[in-house]
């Protein structure tokens, strides 16, 4: 009998935590930013984009969140402010990216 709980609590122990997502994060400011050339800085706008996108799909519905739900619904609103947090990051890294391909006059090449 001990077992079978054992074993229960550790499936839903490991569902818990597979419920969970992780949006990836970006530091809004960076070491050798003001060194990037302007095709890098473009790509660092490209690298953005895809981070956003995935920041922004781990906030919709996907398996990771209706597990959540299931089994443990604050999991799901964890994902959600994650998500929402990354978005915040990349939104700070794209304007501070932005001010310098300005000011290096990128967009006169």
């Amino acid at each position: 009998m001990n077992r079978l709980i054992v074993s229960a609590a550790a499936i839903g122990a490991l569902f818990t935590v597979s419920a969970c997502t992780s949006a990836p994060k970006v530091s809004p400011r960076q070491p050798g930013d003001a060194n990037l050339s302007c095709s890098e800085l473009e790509n660092e706008f490209v690298n953005l984009d895809q981070v956003a996108e995935e920041a922004e799909s781990n906030q919709g519905v996907n398996t990771a969140n209706v597990a959540a739900v299931v089994f443990f619904w604050p999991a799901a609103v964890g994902n959600y402010m994650d998500s929402e947090r990354a978005l915040e990051l990349v939104d700070e890294r794209r304007d501070h990216l932005m001010d310098l391909y300005e000011a290096k006059n990128c967009d006169g090449m």
